[in-house]
């Protein structure tokens, strides 16, 4: 036998027996059988979901020489000290650190014997993880570590639109912690049947003792004891509500063209961003007491030039209220063929605002069109002190397309506030 020869029979012989929690057994059959091709796996803490897709990657790569993979967090600033250090974890675990080898400023690991990478990507640059290309085989393995962090099914599928090619068998894993909010994007989602599709959850009571250690498992007992709800949601992954969100009326579904054809006052209203806050851009009608978000515009780093482009492909040529705080950036989108005005704001605007949203009968965002809406709109939450109790002031983040609604809607808003006004000063 050739030492080539004597290698790969090494690489068959690795098994995770021993290394995976029992929670995970019928999943690793499941992959083993290629039973599905996304897995989502959710769970509190120390479920071990992260453990397991390490192992299933340097396992699978180790037994699958055409299959490279890509590891992925929504900002790239996160992916060295969680992905890769869980990767390489898997390989000092599985023994076999002699037969990778690790780059640390891409950052990629490499398997020495047939050449396989694992690339590191944040969805923060998607032209990254568009131009990735693969020597030999192709992407075979998919992990999106801490997917809920993810805009929505609608990025997640971009991105595996442009990863998922050439090949015969994908895996694609989803790791992440339920967030609190039912109505959260990722909560929603793993709530409906999809083919090729295997939902799992996990918790650390299926998980070896050893494996946590004692003080884990007093600070989870003693969670237990004091507050049984953020026991649920934080170790036992539930999706428990806070008390604290916003909007109690938003309902995430598709706008069939039939809806869009029957709305009579289309509005538009942008907030405007750069580096790390994006540019806001919404289209939206109110019918009655009934809200529809149609279409959105929402990335980082545009030009107002290329902002001004990305609105007119929405369609929509009326007025478009903008945030007055950046007067010269209105000033450029009318020159460039955008009737931008800016908002009035006035005093408490935000509040009477928010208010307004809130006594909608229902806000319908179509979540196909416009994903970071449907995320804003459905995880908008109010924050606790110190001591746990709900501020009173709503949160000046995560509220980009809120804000835009909030412009598009400034006329209808300032009404509804001059008739309250109005009915204080007759009482």
């Amino acid at each position: 036998m050739t030492s080539e020869q004597s290698s790969a029979a090494e690489t068959k012989d690795i098994e995770l027996s021993g290394l995976i929690a029992p929670a995970f057994y019928e999943v690793h059959e499941d992959i083993k059988a290629a039973g599905h091709t996304h897995y989502f796996l959710k769970g509190g803490r120390g479920s071990a979901k992260s453990s397991f897709v390490s192992l299933e990657i340097i396992v699978g790569m180790m037994k699958n020489p055409d299959r490279h993979c890509v590891a992925l967090r929504k900002v790239a600033a996160y992916l060295r000290d969680s992905v890769f250090m869980q990767l390489r974890w898997a390989i000092d675990m599985l023994g076999v650190s002699d037969k990778w080898e690790e780059r640390i400023n891409s950052p990629e690991l490499i398997y020495k014997e047939t050449g396989q990478r694992i690339i590191f990507r944040g969805a923060d640059d998607p032209k990254k993880i568009k131009s990735i290309k693969t020597r030999s085989g192709y992407i075979g393995y998919v992990w999106f570590e801490e997917a809920d962090q993810f805009s929505g099914m609608a990025e997640i599928r971009s991105i595996n639109q442009s990863l998922l090619r050439g090949g015969e068998s994908y895996t694609v894993f989803y790791s992440y912690n339920p967030p609190m909010s039912i109505k959260n994007w990722i909560n929603l989602e793993v709530s409906k049947a999809a083919e090729g599709r295997l939902v799992h959850s996990s918790t650390y009571l299926g998980v070896p003792r050893e494996w946590l250690g004692e003080q884990f498992i007093l600070e989870a007992e003693h969670v237990k004891r004091v507050n049984e709800k953020i026991y649920r949601h934080e170790y036992m992954g539930e999706a428990t509500g806070t008390g604290g969100e916003v909007f109690a009326n938003v309902t995430v579904r598709e706008i069939t063209d039939g809806e869009r054809g029957a709305l009579s006052v289309i509005k538009a209203g942008a907030d405007f961003g750069y580096a790390s806050d994006p540019f806001a851009y919404v289209v939206c009608a109110l019918e009655r007491r009934r809200l529809y978000i149609l279409e959105e515009v929402y990335k980082t780093g545009l030009s107002n030039f290329r902002a001004s482009e990305l609105m007119k492909e929405k369609g929509y040529d009326g007025v478009v209220v903008c945030d007055s705080a950046e007067p010269k950036s209105i000033r450029e989108l009318r020159d460039l063929g955008i009737r931008a005005v800016g908002a009035k704001k006035g005093p408490d605007s935000i509040n009477y605002g928010i208010k307004f949203l809130q006594s909608l009968d229902e806000i319908v965002i179509d979540a196909k069109k416009c994903p970071n809406a449907a995320r804003e709109f459905s995880s908008y939450e109010l924050e606790r002190d110190i001591y746990g109790n709900l501020r009173a002031e709503f949160p000046d983040r995560g509220n980009h397309t809120i804000d835009a609604v909030r412009y598009a809607l400034e006329s209808e808003i300032s009404r509804r506030k001059a008739k309250i006004i109005e009915r204080r000063f007759l009482e």
